[in-house]
């Protein structure tokens, strides 16, 4: 049986101060919690609240990671750099990356790949705009972006790799998708993997639904067969509200 895994997106968000103390209420409230967490506070963040996870049974994510180990790349951050602070999760393909900043599918795999090679967990996002939906291609988009995303991925890598269905319509607008169409996403890629894989290597992978998952819709979304936990935005940036999230 797939365990829920609560994953917290801090962002752009949070001072050094501010992480450690948000990660030390988080360390207090969720031990010996029954299910798997992570937390992804900013680059300038990771060295201090690394040291404060540390031990706990709440894992240390980064938000995202250069495709080159090192060199003339200013302004990015190598896996052997977050390694070196003790990461364990990277976050690829984030909508806000795809979109904003223009990432395209073969850089999210090129990052996939070398994060996998570095021993890093990886969570793989996936998920369309509200145009594309509209227009009927929210499985389209959800499938290329998982097939591209998990090209060269060998079956023993996929243990390592979570995929989080976000829509991107959903994120930061208060808007939520439906439990069941949520659902029907999920359950949808999960076929496409075991396309890829076989069926049990799809049973066994986690998928998390990105899209405003709050207390108030958390346990909803969360009884649905394929919804294996969330990536949470905005409600992970206080223990009041991503705390009641990891417990639905």
């Amino acid at each position: 049986m797939r365990q829920h895994y609560i994953a917290g997106n801090w962002k752009m968000n949070k001072t050094k101060g501010e992480a450690v103390e948000l990660a030390r209420g988080l360390v207090a409230a969720l031990k010996g919690g029954k299910n798997k967490y992570m937390i992804a506070p900013p680059f300038t963040a990771l060295d201090a609240v690394s040291q404060v996870v540390r031990g706990s049974n709440i894992r240390l994510g980064a938000q995202n990671m250069s495709t080159d180990e090192s060199g003339a790349h200013t302004g990015e951050v190598s896996a052997l750099m977050l390694k070196d602070l003790g990461v364990q999760t990277v976050i690829l393909g984030h909508s806000e990356r795809r979109h904003i900043y223009k990432e395209d599918d073969a850089a999210v795999n090129k990052k996939v790949r070398l994060a996998l090679k570095h021993g890093f967990e990886v969570i793989l996002c996936v998920g369309e705009l509200l145009a594309e939906r509209e227009a009927g291609k929210a499985e389209a988009v959800c499938e290329a972006q998982t097939r591209k995303g998990l090209e060269g991925v060998a079956e023993a890598e996929l243990k390592n790799v979570v995929i989080a269905y976000e829509p991107v319509w959903a994120i930061g607008t208060g808007k939520t998708a439906t439990p069941e169409d949520a659902e029907a996403i999920h359950k949808f890629t999960r076929g496409i993997v075991a396309s890829l894989y076989g069926k049990q290597a799809a049973d066994s992978i986690i998928i998390q639904y990105g899209g405003s998952m709050k207390a108030e819709n958390a346990a909803a979304l969360l009884a649905q067969n394929d919804i294996d936990g969330g990536l949470i935005g905005g409600a992970a940036l206080k223990a009041d509200t991503f705390v009641p999230i990891c417990s639905a």
